[in-house]
C-alpha cells in the first residue's frame, strides 16, 4: 500500500479512483465492511482503491475541549488498512483552513480536481464540509453532475448495537475487551517500547514482567487481563496489568506483561500486547505475600482463557 501524507504530496495520477473517506479510528467492522465495497468496486473497474483519512482528528483540530482518545495511532490505523488490501492511504493534514472549505469546493477541488474519482464509497452518516453541511444527498447529485458514483453502505450491528469508534471506546473504559473485540473483529491491542521498571515482579514476586512505554491513547481499564503479546514476529501467552500498583503505593499508572515461560532480556524491545479477557479489577492486597498468591492465581486463570479462546 502505498502512503500519501498530504494532498500537495499526490504526485501520481491514480486511474478511476473509488474512494471512501473517513477517520478509521480503530478500524473495525462497519469500517472493514467500507473498505471492502472499496476493493470489490476497483476491481470491477480495473481502478484504484483509496482511503482518505485526517491527521490530527478532526475533533482536536475543532472541538479539542472533548479531550478525544484515539483507538489507534496513525502507523497502527495504516498497518490495518494495508492488511486488508487497499491500493493508497491518502492522509490529509487537517486544519482549520481544510475545515472551512464548503461542500461544493470539497467535491469540486479535491473530489473532481485533485484525485479524479470514479466512485465515492463512504458510511450512511458521512457529512463532509465546513460545519458538516455536506451530506449524502448532496453528494449523490454533485455525483451525478461530476461523473462519479455514489454509494452509502449502511451501519453494522452486533447484538443490536451499532458498530462504532466511540462505542469500541466505551466497552475499554468499562475493561470490557472481549467485547470490543466483537466489534473490532480482533483483540484490540497496544505496543510500546520495553522500559526499565521497578524490578519488583522479578525479585519480590517471583514473576518477571516487562514495563511499557505506549504511545496509544486509549487503554484499557485499571485491572488484570489474560494477553497475548506479540515480539519479534512470535506470540507468547501472558497476563498483564494496567494500573497504579496501589500495593505499593504508586501513584503513576504503568503497564505491566507477565509473559508465561519466558525469561530473555527484552529491555528497549518494541512488543505489542493484544487484550482477549478481563480477569479482574486491581486492588490493594495486605502484603507482598497476599498479593504473590493472587497473581500465581492470575496466572492460572489466564491459562484457563487463553486455552479456551483460540482468537490467533
Amino acid at each position: 500500500m502505498k502512503i500519501v501524507r498530504g494532498l500537495e504530496n499526490l504526485k501520481n495520477s491514480y486511474s478511476n479512483v473509488v474512494l471512501t473517506i473517513g477517520n478509521y479510528d480503530g478500524v473495525h467492522l462497519g469500517h472493514q465492511k467500507i473498505l471492502s465495497d472499496v476493493i470489490k468496486k476497483a476491481r470491477e473497474i480495473n481502478g484504484t482503491s483509496m482511503v482518505m483519512t485526517f491527521e490530527p482528528h478532526p475533533v482536536k483540530v475543532l472541538s479539542p475541549e472533548r479531550d478525544i482518545k484515539l483507538l489507534t495511532t496513525f502507523e497502527e490505523k495504516a498497518k490495518i488498512i494495508g492488511r486488508l488490501g487497499i491500493d493508497v492511504l491518502l492522509c490529509v493534514n487537517f486544519d482549520k483552513n481544510f475545515a472551512s472549505l464548503k461542500p461544493d469546493e470539497f467535491v469540486k477541488d479535491i473530489l473532481v480536481e485533485k484525485l479524479k474519482v470514479k466512485a465515492v464509497i463512504v458510511g450512511s452518516n458521512y457529512t463532509f464540509g465546513r460545519h458538516k453541511k455536506g451530506k449524502i444527498p448532496l453528494l449523490r447529485r454533485r455525483g451525478k453532475k461530476f461523473g462519479f458514483s455514489v454509494k452509502a453502505v449502511r451501519q453494522v450491528k452486533i447484538h443490536g448495537i451499532v458498530v462504532s469508534s466511540s462505542a469500541i471506546r466505551s466497552l475499554l473504559l468499562r475493561g470490557a475487551v472481549h467485547e470490543a473485540s466483537l466489534f473490532l473483529g480482533r483483540p484490540y491491542s497496544i505496543e510500546g517500547v520495553v522500559i526499565k521498571g521497578k524490578g519488583r515482579g522479578a525479585k519480590l514476586l517471583n514473576v518477571p514482567t516487562a514495563n511499557i512505554e505506549t504511545p496509544f491513547e486509549v487503554t484499557p481499564k485499571d485491572g488484570v487481563y489474560a494477553v497475548r503479546v506479540e515480539l519479534d514476529d512470535n506470540l507468547y501467552d501472558g497476563v498483564a496489568n494496567i494500573g497504579k500498583n496501589p500495593t505499593f503505593g504508586n501513584s503513576l499508572t504503568s503497564y505491566e506483561v507477565h509473559i508465561f515461560d519466558f525469561n530473555d532480556n527484552i529491555l528497549d524491545k518494541r512488543l505489542k500486547i493484544y487484550f482477549i479477557d478481563r480477569i479482574r479489577s486491581e486492588k490493594k492486597f495486605p502484603d507482598i505475600k497476599a498479593l504473590e498468591e493472587q497473581i500465581r492465581k492470575d496466572i492460572t486463570k489466564a491459562k484457563e482463557i487463553l486455552g479456551e479462546k483460540s482468537i490467533f
